[in-house]
């Protein structure tokens, strides 16, 4: 008897003896760790510290590595001690890493844990002796010796097509090498032995919820392998199949921690590639041939989040303002005529009897607008339009086109298309004539002086005054919009009193004071330059004052044609329309003094 308090005792695993994988543990391969006491794991469930439930003490002997448990005293290890003693847990299994090997013999390892399992891989790797306490006396010295019967056990350290893994979780059993025949009536006998007299509805009922998803995946391998396991040759695959009672199954290398595998994979890019990841990580080459050969479990397929691909642009809310609130009319060409009643000789006049009387005198104002075309054309492959079967591509290419010609005009209504004159793709601004830099009786160009102005939020006080103090220009119909940037808007919001308080609650607080219906931000605004040469801050218009003339046949048309020569399908998209203010004073344009 040795020298430790221990629970029950029994065999961790067995040398010279061929497992259900192939592997056998030489003689005296765990010789290192003979005196030495490891922990006492449930079913190699590393994830939870409540699954350790105790500690081992290892002994080498001719024939394997024994070892004497003792169970703590945790819940987990009290149900543990209780379950042995009942006969209802009586395997053992290792867990082993550092492994050296030649072929399929395991020649040199480190034992790190032994766990209680459901079943371990051979026959042998049995508890052999139980150490019962009990508060009665009817054994001699408080203690008795009680021998198990021999538990199930399955296969190991098997990946889900048969290949053995590395790192080692490992039973062995009590003697000479079996075959895969013999261990197989074996484990059918005891078996039947443990389940005589039940009913299969009793031991099914008998089962944990844990037990019974074991065994729908069970039935659920057992039809998969049914159906795909015959050869090629039609010869009935004799291979040994994955240890549905091994937790760790599924993994890369045999019991390799997962923190291993996972520091290896986030390593791999500093390496160049996953094999020498795996090598400077120190797994020989079997472990670093399963770990490429099942790769694709570290990096499953990936699956489309959207079945159409998604378009990466700016922020385009500020176009279904700006369309939706200009005035459409029928007609392509349009003018506009005002008299200017401002002059001093167009006010009513006073009569002193024998005066002559004058007649009234103002000027009048015309301006003529004439319509451009505005177009975006696309092609795409005719191979690429049968092939792409996951969306409608051409559906999805019409709407782009359709979103894009709705912005391209939206900023010519507003800000123009910001090419240069020279360009020939540039859209005439005297057909689609900007707000931002309109004939001063359309646009009031209002500048915000900064000198002397040091902070940023000196400066945005200074614009909200000016702003303010310019509105009395304003003759736009109805409340305006003020147009932005995000830049501008974020700065004016954070503005603080003397003690530190928002001056501005939000954009609706912001807006009031403005005197503006709502603020809208545009991303293209960004860097303008206004009329006068000095960075662009906001417009100001009611774009009800800003109107679009398309004839009939101007309205906006979808094209498309087929090119033989090079079998592409092209797709036009097009208008032909006007747009100017028709109200005079109607917009205001603010930017920085140049």
């Amino acid at each position: 008897m040795v020298n430790f308090d221990y629970d029950c005792s029994g065999w961790a695993t067995k040398a010279n003896v061929r497992c259900y994988d192939g592997l056998v543990i030489a003689q005296d391969a765990f010789k290192e760790c003979s005196g030495k006491v490891v922990p006492m794991v449930y079913n190699h469930d590393h994830a939870n510290v409540d699954n350790v439930i105790g500690h081992c003490l290892l002994e080498n002997r001719p024939g394997g590595v024994y070892c004497y448990a003792k169970f703590n005293d945790t819940d987990t290890g009290k149900t543990a001690r209780q379950c042995v003693e009942s006969g209802d847990l009586s395997a053992f299994s290792i867990f082993a890493n550092g492994l050296k090997k030649v072929g399929r013999t395991v020649k040199h390892g480190f034992i790190r844990e032994v766990s209680l399992v459901l079943a371990g891989c051979n026959p042998g790797a049995l508890i052999d002796e139980v150490v019962k306490h009990s508060a009665d006396e009817d054994y001699e010295g408080g203690e008795a010796f009680i021998y198990n019967e021999d538990g199930l056990s399955l296969t190991h350290g098997m990946d889900p097509e048969g290949n053995p893994l590395e790192d080692l979780t490992h039973s062995a059993d009590s003697g000479d090498a079996v075959t895969d025949d013999e261990a197989t009536q074996e484990e059918a006998k005891m078996a039947d032995e443990k389940n005589e007299g039940k009913t299969l509805e009793q031991v099914y009922n008998s089962m944990t919820d844990e037990q019974k998803e074991c065994c729908h995946a069970l039935v659920g391998l057992a039809l998969e392998e049914k159906e795909g396991g015959n050869n090629d040759d039609g010869e009935e695959d004799d291979t040994v199949k994955q240890n549905v009672f091994d937790k760790d199954t599924n993994a890369t290398v045999l019991k390799h921690s997962i923190e291993e595998i996972n520091n290896v994979v986030k390593t791999a890019k500093s390496h160049g590639t996953m094999k020498a990841a795996f090598e400077d990580a120190g797994m020989d080459s079997d472990e670093l041939a399963h770990s490429i050969d099942n790769i694709d479990w570290l990096f499953p397929e990936d699956h489309l989040v959207d079945t159409t691909p998604r378009i990466i642009d700016k922020p385009d809310d500020w176009v279904s303002v700006v369309m939706g609130a200009v005035h459409h009319i029928p007609f392509s060409r349009f003018k506009s005529m005002f008299a200017d009643l401002t002059e001093e000789d167009a006010r009513a006049k006073g009569y002193f009897k024998g005066n002559f009387k004058k007649e009234e005198v103002f000027g009048l104002l015309r301006r003529s607008t004439s319509p451009t075309t505005v177009y975006k054309k696309q092609k795409l492959d005719r191979d690429d339009v049968i092939d792409i079967t996951s969306f409608e591509v051409v559906a999805w290419l019409k709407q782009e086109m359709r979103l894009k010609l709705n912005r391209e005009l939206a900023l010519a209504y507003l800000l123009g298309d910001g090419r240069l004159a020279a360009s020939e793709d540039k859209i005439d601004e005297n057909c689609i004539r900007p707000v931002f830099n309109d004939a001063d009786l359309f646009t009031i160009k209002v500048q915000c002086k900064t000198t002397g102005l040091t902070t940023v939020e000196d400066k945005y006080k200074a614009l909200i005054k000016q702003i303010l103090r310019s509105r009395k220009e304003y003759r736009g119909s109805g409340t305006p919009t003020l147009f932005t940037t995000e830049d501008a808007l974020a700065e004016m919001l954070l503005l603080e009193d003397g003690i530190g308080r928002p001056l501005y609650a939000d954009e609706a607080a912001l807006a009031r004071t403005l005197r503006v219906k709502n603020i809208v931000t545009i991303p293209e605004m960004e860097g303008r330059k206004g009329a006068k040469g000095g960075d662009l801050v906001c417009l100001i218009v009611n774009l009800a004052d800003y109107t679009v003339g398309a004839d009939k046949g101007g309205a906006v048309s979808m094209f498309d044609d087929f090119d033989i020569d090079f079998n592409a399908q092209k797709y036009l998209i097009e208008t032909r329309c006007s747009g100017a203010l028709t109200i005079p004073f109607s917009a205001m344009a603010v930017e920085w003094a140049a």
